[in-house]
């Protein structure tokens, strides 16, 4: 792209062109060239010179020279000469002008014509401090610099509004060069790309290959995605990594920026669920590059404004130092709810800062610098009170200052558990469960075992033949067995026992007599008189009796 004559003119060009014209009344010619003025190493260019109808001879100056340097008459009748360079090289660079003869004398001179190379020199790097994406109305600086030692800087902006601006660069400690362009206001009207150059002063047309473009995204304030990576912050070399960038705005695109990087990565949304773009970053195989702080943002079609930025993804690359640190929880592994709990991470190696990480949490991990305790280094990481959110498996990492996105292995997993109400209550459960239903098998039991009692008592309380009087039976044995049984039952109250009065129906004979020990509220109880006894004696007095079974 060719930058605006006014600029180079900034860079304190003069023209002191000195062939020896006539100053005459023509008009000045116009001077150009194709494909432009700031032509690539190697590459052809034309220079175009024309006058008034009528010329017949063209002339082209370079400054510097003693005498013209090249000269053409137009092909045929018209009013331009066509002057050509095959192969672009660093002494063809410089100020050229040009002027036509006719027959009554020689024209002006044209306005100079800059004629710039680039590429004899590595390009450098541009950047955009802090970040290329800027907030709409805001302003950024855009860091050139190379290695190369240039004494300035160029910074172009392409598209519809083409500009450009010189800086002398700034020598830094470590030998490389660099220039700040402050640019701004910002606003989402036009796209802003830019690409910078560096070059020396003393000579001033021959520049460097150009930097890679920089596009500034110009960040509203529509909802900000999120973003996040499947794998977690902490991520070991070799790795593949992914970042995703998702919202619940109907986006059609994403961007990814690295906080001091120069790129600006762009995918198309993805509609996996409804009212849910996304879109996937793959970044490959982890490497030390990838460390640092990422931002990703939404836009709406070709449109140059973007939405509020996400929160900053750290991706942390492990395994880089060649210490493990050691992790112990004080008081123990297993803990109840609300207790206080310590997490102490130690290294015996010098390390700044210890970083404690929870599996599967996609926070960032926790940081705090370390303490020299004896000559190891320690931080103790508090998680009081816990809750059952803070159970899971933890791990630390050690990292120095002067790299922090770089961390050593990491330590022995360590498992925390919160053995929280909801396990007390299902163990007390549990066991009110076992015990309730222990109680219904032992009152089944009961119940079975004591209406099989009512069953045998009630047999045995239903009178038989036998208990009903005296029995005639052809057996005699039946005769001897055959026995009424009366039962005079004293009242409980009375504590007098049971006693039973054995006769016989039909002979005087002793009999056997019987006795038991009865209980008076569960046998049936009956009223009975005994048989008139023979004349002469007094009647007998009325007495209970229950029917006992001989069996």
């Amino acid at each position: 792209m060719a930058p605006t004559l006014p600029a180079l003119l900034c860079l304190g060009l003069s023209v002191g062109l000195r062939t020896q014209v006539q100053a005459g009344t023509l008009p000045k010619p116009t001077i150009w060239a194709e494909p432009g003025s700031v032509v690539s190493w190697g590459s052809p260019v034309t220079i175009w010179c024309q006058g008034p109808p009528g010329a017949q001879e063209f002339h082209l100056d370079k400054e510097g020279n003693p005498v013209f340097w090249d000269r053409e008459k137009p092909p045929g009748p018209g009013d331009k000469a066509r002057f050509s360079i095959h192969y672009m090289r660093d002494d063809h660079a410089g100020s050229y002008q040009c002027y036509y003869g006719t027959r009554t004398g020689w024209s002006e001179r044209s306005d100079p014509l800059q004629l710039v190379v680039t590429g004899p020199y590595v390009k450098p790097s541009l950047s955009a401090l802090p970040s290329p994406v800027v907030m709409s109305g805001g302003n950024v600086t855009l860091q050139c610099g190379s290695r190369r030692g240039f004494n300035s800087f160029l910074l172009t902006k392409e598209g519809e509004n083409e500009s450009s601006r010189a800086l002398d660069g700034q020598r830094m400690l470590d030998g490389h060069t660099q220039a700040l362009f402050p640019v701004g206001p910002v606003t989402p009207g036009h796209r802003w790309t830019f690409r910078c150059y560096g070059f020396y002063r003393h000579n001033p047309r021959v520049w460097s290959a150009p930097s890679d473009p920089l596009e500034l995204l110009v960040s509203g304030l529509s909802g900000k995605p999120s973003l996040l990576t499947p794998q977690g912050p902490v991520v070991t070399s070799g790795q593949n990594l992914t970042l995703q960038c998702r919202s619940d705005v109907g986006y059609t695109r994403f961007a990814l920026s690295k906080v001091g990087g120069q790129d600006l990565t762009q995918r198309p949304a993805q509609r996996p669920q409804g009212g849910l773009s996304q879109a996937d970053f793959p970044l490959g195989p982890v490497g030390t590059f990838h460390r640092g702080q990422y931002r990703c943002y939404g836009g709406h079609g070709l449109s140059s404004e973007w939405s509020a930025p996400s929160e900053p993804l750290e991706l942390l690359v492990a395994g880089r130092l060649r210490d493990s640190p050691s992790l112990s929880v004080r008081p123990g592994p297993t803990v109840a709810p609300g207790e206080n709990v310590t997490l102490l991470c130690q290294s015996g190696e010098k390390t700044d800062t210890f970083l404690l990480s929870k599996e599967g949490a996609a926070h960032r991990p926790l940081r705090l610098r370390s303490q020299d305790q004896d000559g190891r280094y320690q931080a103790e990481f508090s998680l009081s009170p816990v809750t059952s959110a803070h159970g899971g498996t933890y791990r630390c990492y050690g990292s120095l200052s002067t790299d922090p996105y770089l961390l050593s292995q990491p330590s022995e997993p360590l498992a925390l558990v919160v053995a929280g109400l909801t396990w007390y209550l299902s163990v007390l459960i549990g066991v009110s469960v076992t015990f309730v239903l222990l109680l219904l098998v032992l009152l089944f039991l009961f119940l079975h075992h004591r209406g099989q009692d009512r069953c045998r008592k009630s047999r045995a309380a239903d009178p038989g033949p036998e208990d009903r009087g005296p029995q005639s039976s052809s057996s005699p044995g039946a005769d001897a067995q055959d026995q009424a049984i009366y039962a005079a039952v004293s009242d409980a109250h009375s504590e007098v026992g049971l006693q039973l009065d054995h006769r016989a129906a039909t002979s005087e004979a002793p009999q056997d007599v019987t006795y038991a020990q009865l209980n008076h509220s569960t046998i049936k109880r009956g009223m009975a008189t005994p048989p008139a006894p023979p004349s002469g004696e007094p009647p007998a007095e009325p007495s209970e009796y229950a029917a006992l079974a001989i069996r």
